[in-house]
């Protein structure tokens, strides 16, 4: 059972910050500035039942992303029955992970860059902050421009004369044309206009936003099965070419693809985890949010891939493509409206409140949550994520080698609250800068956990960038987690916490 120590911190004389009345966070006279602002500090009243993480999943597992990763599992060349043996296999992996790595943050009420804080140092946790913080910068940007595709698609259809300014030849800057800036932009601002009215705005849009999609696609789907006849639906999209035991290292890769897909939502999962009114409201919340609602939503996505064989006489995978065949006016215009929702959902959920709390950490006097998340906005534009998409060798070896990192970061944060600390953490000595406090270590930073992240994140960037060692790229995050986890538990063997 969990023990959260909360006493006061050595240096209790620091600086400190008044508490405002209305405000839900639990900041001491003895937390330090440098470590602390409202959207840091400990929640006072955690909200959110099991429907709330169950939502949250939708938002994250609803996208054109999601739609085209679970397709593409199906095409494989493996049989039905074996891929979603290897969906469920995978999906309850990432079930048990995030529970793992919820429970800090929901025992504490705080966020995933203040319980590293533990592990890395007060401030050696700005180490995995920022890399979380990047990579969910890049991805965001990639997630606003897949759904400005659905706006484009919209576009077109109500006023075919724009076609000439989608030309990027005619009418184009930096690699984008002028539509599909105005579409970009668009998505941008209506992201960081929900962002911006706060968590609470944020859940009450994914409460409604993630079965909104599934009443569409399931609209969408039943009308493509109408239309082709249940005979001509061959839901092995890839053919079967895998059979028996040749079958079962495919499989190991489609089940090592699922927990990737999922990788960066799950490490800063105690960014939502905090909220939970329990511990068991957050588990069965991601019960139903992760197998029951995954697998449910693969099979709509692969019955409405299948079906646009014969209906359209090619295999379409990206389902904005799919909403922008259909003749009739009102589909286009709900099916483009539902996958800008989804991708918004998951570009929220995924890729904002990440890098808010992340960038906030770094100097949370400065950066407060908003401003952290209007950082990765705005970084995110600069980075022009359409050429970065569009150029998948570039894409490979930046998220690659940043998802290199996600593993082992995983890995030294469940070796410490587990294996280390056997549950324990000292809340208000997370923000306390006393050289006696208990998270000081050396100068602020933990060199051990320094130590483990440095091999075991190389060994997975080797994978990716080695083409000898390619094989084991698909199991970058297993290896670097892997090694996290045993470098961080065997250099804290001697410790007695």
């Amino acid at each position: 059972m969990s023990t959260v120590v909360s006493q006061a911190p050595a240096g209790a004389s620091e600086a400190g910050i008044a508490p405002h009345a209305e405000s839900n966070a639990i900041i001491k006279p003895g937390y330090h500035p440098r470590l602390t602002n409202e959207d840091l500090a400990p929640l006072k009243k955690q909200t959110w039942g099991q429907y709330n993480i169950f939502a949250f999943w939708m938002s994250d597992v609803h996208s054109v992303g999601g739609y085209i990763t679970a397709g593409s599992l199906f095409a494989l060349g493996l049989s039905s029955w074996q891929v979603l043996v290897s969906l469920l296999v995978g999906i309850v992996i990432v079930q048990i992970f995030c529970n793992l790595v919820a429970k800090p943050s929901q025992v504490t009420g705080v966020p995933y860059p203040v319980v590293c804080r533990a592990p890395f140092g007060v401030l050696g946790a700005n180490i995995p902050a920022i890399i979380r913080g990047l990579i969910a910068v890049a991805w965001y940007g990639v997630q606003t421009y897949l759904a400005s595709a659905a706006f484009m698609v919209l576009a077109l259809h109500m006023a075919p004369g724009l076609a000439p300014y989608a030309e990027v030849t005619r009418y184009g800057f930096a690699g984008l044309s002028a539509l599909g800036w105005v579409a970009f932009m668009v998505m941008w601002v209506l992201q960081a206009f929900v962002f911006w009215h706060g968590m609470d705005a944020i859940r009450k849009f994914i409460d409604w936003a993630g079965p909104a999609v599934y009443v569409v696609m399931a609209i969408l789907c039943g009308w493509l099965v109408w239309k082709a006849g249940w005979s001509k639906i061959d839901l092995n999209l890839g053919g079967i070419k895998f059979q028996g035991w040749d079958a079962l290292p495919v499989m190991l890769s489609a089940i090592a693809l699922v927990v990737s897909y999922f990788s960066g939502p799950m490490l800063n999962f105690g960014d939502f985890s905090r909220y939970g009114k329990s511990f068991e409201a957050v588990k069965k919340g991601n019960f139903w949010g992760l197998p029951v609602n995954f697998v449910f939503f693969s099979l709509l996505t692969v019955i409405t891939t299948a079906a646009t064989l014969p209906v359209f006489g090619e295999l379409i995978t990206d389902p904005v493509h799919t909403v922008g065949k259909i003749d009739s006016t009102t589909a286009v215009v709900l099916g483009a409206l539902t996958f800008m929702i989804a991708t918004i959902g998951i570009n929220i959920v995924a890729n904002f409140v990440s890098p808010a709390f992340d960038f906030s950490n770094v100097a949370p006097q400065h950066i407060s949550w908003r401003t952290g998340g209007m950082i990765a906005a705005v970084g995110s534009v600069f980075l022009t994520p359409w050429n970065l998409y569009n150029s998948p060798e570039v894409i490979h070896y930046t998220l690659d080698v940043l998802g290199s990192f996600i593993g082992p970061l995983f890995g030294i944060l469940i070796a410490d609250y587990y294996i280390v600390r056997k549950q324990r953490i000292d809340v208000d000595a997370l923000y306390s800068m006393s050289p006696k406090g208990e998270y000081w270590y050396s100068g602020g930073y933990n060199p051990k956990a320094i130590q483990a992240l440095v091999p075991a994140a190389i060994v997975p960037i080797l994978c990716v960038m080695v083409p000898t060692l390619r094989g084991a790229a698909n199991y970058a995050w297993f290896i670097g987690m892997g090694l996290g986890f045993i470098i961080y538990a065997v250099l804290n063997r001697s410790d007695k916490t």
